[in-house]
């Protein structure tokens, strides 16, 4: 259908049917929030059913964000070309065949290809969710709406991990994804029933395909890069040095591509926009820290505390609580606050909870453990529509949408890029501290002397199964002793990039942004 002219709003959604939307589209965000989150937990058990490194497995977490990251911005194109009603269902039934096809993946390289493909489908879901919700509400009634979506989105970090590990334990990783095909196709099958009379017009549009081809060369060479790169000892490698060289000229060549294009598929102008850029940086280096701590954590749970996956998820899912519990006042918050206040206190929030973390042993109990956990989803539910707000304010309405797909795809990318980073880090602060625990490990110590004797007499062993017992505490403290390093860095990193909200200018149009936006 092609419209001349601007199309009349729908009338809101009454009775059952504004109960089933609702429900139904609530429920494909809830399926896609889940699924960044679930494999979390299940990353050491899915590795060792593949025959892969831990590393190697959390490529899976990875490649989804940086090929959701690369869909977001073709959101708006593909809405015109295709229709918001008919993209919304469609994406969800690429979804659940690429759920599937990642349940039945025989090896690594299957199921990363089809992750990708998931993560593909997810871009669109977020910004159309929030948009299908903002009509099946009245417009008084556009914060109530909102509110819905946010603690729909939130509740994935508490039932993420717990129901992730559940399944792992109890079955198998691959019902993780099989586990959406049944909620896509219900969600799909209803979305379509109650909202097909109110499809969005259609017009043909020319694609920057320039751009676009551009933006998945450098993104793509840049993720592997960075997943291979420890495996292939970084830049000695000529691979990872063609993948760096690639990734750079791709990117040189996509920042002058898309300032000189008349219709780019992401408009780098807006970083001329100084709240824009400040808050677009603040909050894409935050989410990588929070991101990437979110992926360690339960690897480190499970691989040097021998949790089973399902009690690492219910260690990690206290996260959620205060973020759903304070979602729904946000938005009255946000009218009586300056938004680069609650910024900063999330980030002071989140500092305190890393520093809290930065000092665990291997002998930590399942209090202190959760402790910092539970206080974490405080900062975040100060973290998202604050600093959304920040982005947003000052720009014209139509440059919203742009601003808002945007900001979001440098935000999810910078999740992936952190999070290969940080497990990088962690990796080389282990090698390093283990060699340093390992130099003391000698027949002149008496200190380990005495251990290898006590250890023997202790267990009724012999001096070898002896020495290879203090073996494994000493793996278990060098892993320890480099993550304490990575929530070290993060609690500074947050400190540090604070000033970046105060760059911003208070705007009073704020809050009204960030209900415009959607929120996240």
């Amino acid at each position: 259908m092609n419209a001349s002219t601007s199309p009349a709003v729908p009338a809101p959604l009454t009775g059952l049917r504004f109960a089933l939307g609702a429900f139904a589209v609530a429920l494909a965000t809830f399926m896609n929030v889940l699924d960044s989150s679930i494999a979390n937990v299940a990353i050491p058990t899915l590795s060792g059913d593949l025959g892969v490194s831990v590393d190697e497995g959390t490529w899976v977490i990875t490649v989804f964000s940086a090929a959701n990251a690369v869909a977001i911005p073709l959101t708006g194109w593909l809405t015109q070309r295709i229709g918001q009603v008919r993209l919304f269902v469609g994406a969800i039934l690429l979804f659940v065949i690429s759920s599937a096809l990642c349940g039945i993946a025989p090896n690594l390289t299957v199921l990363l290809a089809a992750r990708v493909l998931q993560g593909v489908a997810a871009g669109p879901l977020i910004p159309l969710s929030q948009a299908l919700l903002l009509t099946t509400f009245p417009k008084e009634k556009g914060g109530s709406a909102l509110s819905l979506w946010a603690m729909t989105a939130t509740v994935g970090p508490i039932a993420g991990p717990a129901l992730g590990g559940w399944i792992t334990d109890r079955y198998s990783w691959s019902w993780i994804f099989y586990i959406n095909v049944p909620v896509g196709i219900f969600a799909a099958a209803v979305v379509w029933m109650v909202y097909r009379d109110r499809e969005t017009p259609t017009r043909r549009l020319p694609i920057d395909t320039v751009g676009l081809v551009a933006l998945i060369g450098w993104v793509a060479a840049l993720q592997i890069m960075l997943d291979k790169g420890k495996d292939l000892d970084w830049f000695n490698s000529p691979v990872i040095c063609a993948l760096g060289v690639f990734a750079l000229i791709g990117f040189a060549f996509f920042v002058i591509w898309e300032l000189t294009e008349e219709k780019p598929i992401v408009d780098l102008r807006l970083f001329a926009v100084r709240n824009f850029r400040g808050g677009t940086i603040a909050i894409s280096v935050a989410y990588a820290i929070f991101f990437a701590n979110l992926v360690l954590l339960p690897q480190w749970i499970q691989e040097y505390l021998g949790y089973r996956a399902v009690d690492a998820g219910l260690v990690t899912a206290p996260l959620g609580i205060f973020a759903v519990i304070l979602a729904p006042v946000m938005g009255k918050v946000m009218m009586k606050t300056d938004a680069r206040i609650l910024a900063t206190l999330a980030f002071v929030g989140f500092a305190a909870v890393f520093f809290m973390r930065s000092v665990y042993t291997t002998d930590i109990d399942q209090y202190t453990l959760i402790l910092p956990t539970l206080l974490q989803g405080i900062p975040t539910a100060l973290f998202f529509v604050p600093l959304t707000a920040i982005i947003l304010s000052g720009l014209t309405p139509d440059k919203i949408p742009s601003a808002a797909g945007l900001s979001n795809f440098v935000r999810v990318f910078a999740g992936a890029v952190g999070t290969s980073l940080l497990a990088t880090g962690w990796n080389d602060r282990t090698i390093l501290h283990h060699a340093r625990l390992t130099e003391q490990a000698n027949s002149y110590n008496p200190i380990f002397t005495d251990s290898i004797a006590q250890t023997q007499s202790a267990l009724q062993i012999g001096a070898s199964r002896a020495l290879a017992f203090i073996e494994n505490g000493l793996d278990a403290q060098a892993a320890m002793l480099g993550l304490n390093d990575i929530f070290w860095l993060s609690a500074v990193i947050f400190v540090v990039i604070i000033p970046l909200i105060w760059m911003t200018h208070p705007s009073k149009d704020a809050a009204a942004s960030a209900t415009t936006a959607g929120g996240h």
